[in-house]
């Protein structure tokens, strides 16, 4: 697979006007990605869950405009107010992807973009923004291009959202997505997310995420700044050896459904990425003191109990709680006793594994 794969050919004719709407779920990484070279290629792979409630829904209005052939111009509204703050990375989006999609320089975009969670707070709303914008721009290309064979329009979405957040390639398929090289996928790229095409034990079905919003505010640092702090990080080999070592190790918990494991992997994940954070030059914490309590309070609960309940944390405050789908009950009950106390406002959103991305 090569960047020139996704280089159409010239279009037979040009639409005048139309909309599109797609939903795209987030997601959360299992062994996580953290640390980028040029034009989003990661410096390590992952593999992550697909959620199914935690999405972003994105409208997109397209018309023609008479003085074509230059910059594509857009309008963007975030859940029904305009949001110019986003404006920047949106017009970096469009650079990245002109040679991809060179149709997007003769029109006139307006995008509407909701999400069914709290934007910049730790659950990848940027990942499921992109992948929703790149899916309505795959589809204004299809109706342009009709020959395009549903599975290259989920590939060729998935390259394009991955310049403009990387992980948003991760975003278009599910339930299980990997993305980066690993000697043990040989289907396995650096450009796209893919469905994961291994053996999964039942456990895994229906794997519920409930999602605890500790800090519905924006983060101190971007995700964005975060990976480029890697570059010149004094720990940054040993943790891309170790997220391979992981990805390893995990393909094989997948198929002997081995929780134990699987704990011991996704916790250790998580707290490897933070510990990226807090080492880094200059180091900052995206933790709040709240979700550390957490953490603590789902380790007694699991030794106490046996429910094989365990957390894992994306570039946030918010912990995400993976457990089978037998336990749900149980789960939801230890939130209430003991977990919601720590929520901001109370809140926290139930979630499970899902099938990707919709077209609304």
């Amino acid at each position: 697979m090569n960047e020139q794969e996704f280089i159409p050919s010239k279009y037979k004719t040009l639409l005048t006007s139309g909309t599109t709407t797609w939903r795209a779920p987030s997601n959360i990484a299992l062994v996580k990605y953290w640390g980028k070279f040029q034009d989003q290629i990661p410096a390590n792979p992952s593999i992550s869950f697909t959620l199914s409630n935690a999405a972003t829904t994105t409208s997109l209005e397209f018309e023609r405009r008479e003085n074509g052939n230059c910059k594509p111009s857009f309008d963007l509204l975030f859940e029904g107010k305009s949001k110019e703050e986003f404006r920047p990375k949106i017009s970096t989006f469009f650079q990245r992807i002109s040679k991809y999609l060179p149709f997007l320089k003769e029109y006139h975009l307006k995008i509407d973009t909701s999400n069914t969670f709290p934007h910049s707070s730790g659950i990848a709303s940027s990942a499921s923004g992109m992948a929703a914008l790149a899916l309505c721009l795959m589809d204004m290309e299809k109706r342009m291009n009709p020959s395009i064979a549903p599975d290259f329009l989920l590939k060729k979405a998935s390259f394009l959202a991955r310049l403009g957040s990387g992980s948003a390639c991760r975003s278009i398929s599910g339930p299980i997505v990997e993305w980066g090289q690993h000697k043990d996928l040989s289907d396995s790229s650096d450009l796209v997310g893919l469905p994961y095409g291994g053996k999964v034990h039942e456990v895994f079905e229906g794997y519920q995420d409930t999602i605890l919003l500790v800090h519905k505010g924006e983060k101190i640092v971007s995700s964005t700044a975060g990976h480029d702090l890697m570059n010149n990080h004094p720990f940054a080999k040993p943790r891309f050896a170790q997220a391979h070592k992981n990805l390893s190790r995990l393909l094989t918990i997948f198929e002997k459904g081995d929780l134990p494991e699987f704990i011991e992997i996704v916790e250790s994940e998580a707290l490897t990425l933070h510990a990226m954070m807090m080492t880094s030059v200059p180091y900052f914490i995206l933790m709040k003191p709240q979700t550390l309590t957490i953490i603590e309070k789902i380790w007694a609960y699991r030794k106490q109990s046996g429910v094989p309940l365990c957390f894992t944390l994306d570039a946030g405050a918010n912990v995400h709680l993976l457990y089978p789908q037998k336990h749900t009950e149980k789960v939801l009950q230890f939130i209430k006793n003991e977990l919601v106390v720590y929520c901001e406002n109370g809140q926290y959103i139930c979630d499970q594994v899902g099938g990707g991305s919709k077209k609304v």
